[in-house]
């Protein structure tokens, strides 16, 4: 008895003072190669389920370190040095009966020996897959030396390109684009010319967040993709030089020069890029009318063939200013432009049901465009104390000015051969967009639960004109009737709540958010029409949900829930009409209303190795394009038809086939559900379609490395539009050369190209069509990467991760 006395007597001391004290977690940090004591590394305490940062440290002059009054819950301790890959302890639970851990000997791996050399880190893997997130890193795929950003996308699990450059993720489309955390304000045309002049070389990750939290803005349905630009900040001076040259049906080149200078408080970055690129494109379309009884009326087939030259010049520029140990201020200045060319021609032939040629046409087109744009954010972030509280405002400019000049000569034939009718369309087509945006996110511990809110707005101010000119017998004439100027406006206000805690093996997240929505548009009159205007203010809650079961520690689980909506782009709102070839014209929809999705999933991984999920998300107000036709011609417009389901089985596999040879295996299923009516027509598609991804990853003596990468496509619809399979396979070579600063790389992408998307459109208000659309996907590139610069220790003050934000645009074409 006095022994159970004694025993129960010191168990309550005990957690009486860890009661008092909390926990502590004590280690010691070594070269894995020497055995010798590492001074000063960096030690970060991270929580287990989801790496969010606790606490950083350095380690003593005996190598060891200490994190002391810890509150309960799992963490993992992160070791880190100049010149060594990073490591991670196993994780570790602190609560009343485990009050304190020691992680052992953390061993660092030296990863060069020759101190002249710039830092270089351990390979990344290609896939890293967290609790909130798929973290995809593009220098680890060879292949993506000389891609674009686009083309580094395509190869992304879950993520898929059509024909026009729109994004869809996990089955849907309603992606929303972030640049660094930011909004990118880019949709349509804009963002696709974008990412097509990005290097994939710039890029330094890609956050995929099918669900996001309520900090981030709820626009797009299907969710955020957040691309991160590189930015070094090691201290004193280092940079990288890249060039790559292409070649497949055409030339390519893209050259970039990244500079980085800290010393005592400040910190100062660049990155400077040109690039050339040639990008033709062919498409063959068969159009077929139909009488009411379903006979055909008339055939109508068309060639068309464009030769797009896109120059890029691109600057961004930055500086962190660290006013103490808890303040950081920056700002970053961004400006490009993309002068544009394109020239190219429609051949078209109209027959009888009978195949008896009826007459023909020739539409030529020369293309003179520019993009042009620039930028500025300021940034703050003050941390209060060591717990965690901190807060951080960015306020960010940017303005979008583009111009684009076209003349369309059209020759009309008859069936012998003679001319019929000649004629040119001239068009002046100037836009430009001008945003402003301002948040506030703070973030505080009460007690065991993380609680964070956050202030939003936004405006946004766009103007697109449209003036259009015909010249037949030397006489040119306005055409008022495809001629516009349209001017649209928007606000948006946004508040979030969010908390968080941890109980033993679960995790729990629960956020709200409210964006209030105001806008209006004006289409100015001309001597054929009136003005006319639109406005609209709603608000809406987005509640989002996330539950985490740490099984053992092989077995992770998860689940989460968020409502989410896609307005449509400014350019889907513009009521003009845009000429794409004469049977062929786009419309805009004023009346068009945002769709809201409710999308939950569940998800388990297994050692980070196997993981799995299922997902089901509901979709009301669908929108997406529809066709019409009235005649001879087709008319495209963007329309709410209905309701969408889609059900998605996603299975990764990060396999380490042998020391030499890691493989990434990606499958995903999507059953996609669309009912509703659209261009007059009850619409109800049920379709199954699947993708699957291989990465194979292969490292061999003396530096060298080489790839072989594909990926598969099924059958798979898009509202009125089926699109068959496609699939496309790369490989590539690379070597390490002038003593580890500078890498070699050869890669042909597409090898068994080119990839062509087919699909059909089948009786759609009388008329069904088909058609095949093929790019310059096959190409040899040849890159060269060259590091520069001193190593320094790391600099000594605690960091942490900036706050992020999201947010929705249209393109101004």
């Amino acid at each position: 008895m006095k022994n159970l006395i004694a025993t129960l007597a010191l168990a309550g001391i005990s957690m009486c003072t860890y009661a008092q004290n909390g926990g502590k977690i004590t280690g010691m940090i070594k070269d894995g190669g020497n055995q010798k004591i590492i001074d000063a590394a960096s030690i970060s305490l991270l929580k287990s389920r989801d790496s969010s940062l606790v606490k950083t440290s350095l380690t003593n002059k005996d190598g060891s370190f200490s994190f002391e009054n810890l509150k309960d819950g799992k963490y993992l301790v992160m070791a880190t040095s100049v010149g060594h890959t990073k490591v991670y302890s196993m994780p570790i639970d602190i609560n009343a009966t485990s009050v304190e851990a020691n992680t052992g000997i953390l061993q660092l791996v030296a990863v060069s020996k020759e101190l002249g050399a710039i830092t270089v880190t351990a390979k990344k893997q290609f896939i890293e897959r967290k609790i909130d997130k798929t973290v995809i890193n593009p220098d680890a795929m060879i292949s993506n030396s000389g891609a674009t950003a686009l083309e580094m996308l395509e190869k992304a699990p879950g993520i898929t390109i059509d024909k026009d450059g729109n994004i869809s993720l996990k089955g849907k489309q309603g992606v929303m684009v972030m640049l660094d955390g930011k909004p990118s304000y880019m949709s349509g045309a804009d963002l696709v010319n974008y990412l097509t002049n990005l290097p994939a070389g710039n890029i330094d990750q890609v956050e995929i967040m099918t669900n996001p939290p309520a900090k981030y803005d709820a626009a797009g349905n299907s969710g955020i993709i957040n691309i991160k630009s590189k930015k070094s900040k090691q201290r004193g001076f280092n940079g990288s030089l890249s060039t790559s040259q292409g070649h497949g049906e055409s030339f390519r080149s893209a050259n970039s020069l990244s500079l980085n200078y800290r010393r005592g408080k400040v910190n100062t970055f660049s990155t400077f890029n040109t690039n050339y690129r040639e990008n033709p494109q062919w498409l063959d379309i068969n159009r077929t009318l139909l009488k009411d009884d379903k006979s055909v009326k008339s055939i109508f087939e068309q060639e068309s063939y464009r030769m797009r030259i896109n120059r890029w010049f691109n600057a961004r520029i930055g500086m962190d200013f660290y006013a103490s140990e808890k303040t950081t201020l920056g700002v970053v200045v961004s400006a490009y432009t993309s002068p544009v060319n394109e020239n190219g021609y429609n051949a078209s032939r109209f027959y009888s049901p009978g195949m008896q040629l009826d007459s023909s046409m020739i539409n030529k087109r020369v293309e003179d465009a520019s993009w042009n744009h620039k930028g500025i954010n300021f940034n703050m972030r003050h941390k209060f104390d060591s717990t965690g509280r901190e807060l951080s405002v960015d306020v960010d400019y940017l303005g979008y000015k583009n111009k684009n000049v076209q003349d369309l000569p059209n020759t009309a034939f008859d069936a012998n051969g003679a001319i019929s009718n000649q004629y040119t369309v001239n068009a002046n087509l100037p836009s430009t967009l001008d945003i402003f945006s301002a948040k506030a996110d703070y973030v505080q511990k009460i007690g065991k639960i993380k609680f964070e809110a956050g202030l939003k707005t936004s405006f946004v101010k766009t103007d697109n004109k449209a003036n259009y000119f015909i010249t037949r017998g030397g006489i040119t004439n306005p055409d008022y009737n495809n001629t516009n100027f349209f001017e649209y406006k928007e606000n948006l206000n946004a508040a979030y709540v969010n908390l968080s805690t941890e109980v033993k093996k679960w995790g729990f997240q629960l956020g709200l958010r409210a964006e209030n929505t105001n806008y209006d548009g004006l289409q100015y009159g001309n001597p054929t029409r009136t003005d006319s205007a639109f406005s609209k203010s709603y608000t809406s809650a987005f509640p989002t949900m996330y539950v985490s079961y740490q099984m053992d520690k092989k077995n992770q689980f998860g689940l989460n829930y968020g409502r989410r909506i896609n307005r449509p782009d400014y350019g889907n709102l513009n009521p003009f009409i845009h000429y794409i070839d004469p049977y062929t014209y786009e419309i805009g929809n004023p009346f068009l209303k945002p769709m809201f999705a409710n999308a939950i999933e569940l998800s388990h991984s297994f050692k980070n190795i196997l993981n799995t999920s299922i997902s089901y998300t509901h979709t009301k107000d669908l929108f997406g394009e529809s066709f019409s036709n009235t005649g001879d011609t087709i008319i495209v417009k963007n329309s709410n038809f209905g309701k969408a389901q889609n059900l998605n089985l996603s299975i990764g596999l990060q396999l380490p086939v042998a020391k030499w040879w890691k493989a990434n295996i990606n499958s995903q299923v999507n059953n996609n559900q669309l009912s509703g009516t659209l261009s007059g027509n009850e619409i109800d598609v049920n379709i199954t379609g699947y993708t699957l991804s291989v990465n194979n990853q292969f490292t061999f003596k003396k530096g060298w490395g080489a790839e072989l990468s594909g990926f598969y496509r099924s059958k798979d619809a898009d509202g009125q539009i089926v699109i068959n399979q496609i699939a496309q396979f790369n490989a590539g070579v690379q070597k390490t050369v002038l003593k580890k600063k500078g890498t070699l790389k050869l890669v042909v992408s597409d090898f068994t190209g080119p990839m062509k998307a087919k699909g059909y459109i089948d009786d759609v208000n009388g008329a069904k069509a088909t058609f095949k659309q093929y790019r310059d996907s096959r190409v040899a590139t040849l890159t060269f990467n060259y590091r520069f610069g001193k190593m320094y220790k790391a600099d000594k003050r605690k960091t942490g991760g900036a706050g992020d934000e999201q947010n929705r645009v249209g393109g101004a074409n």
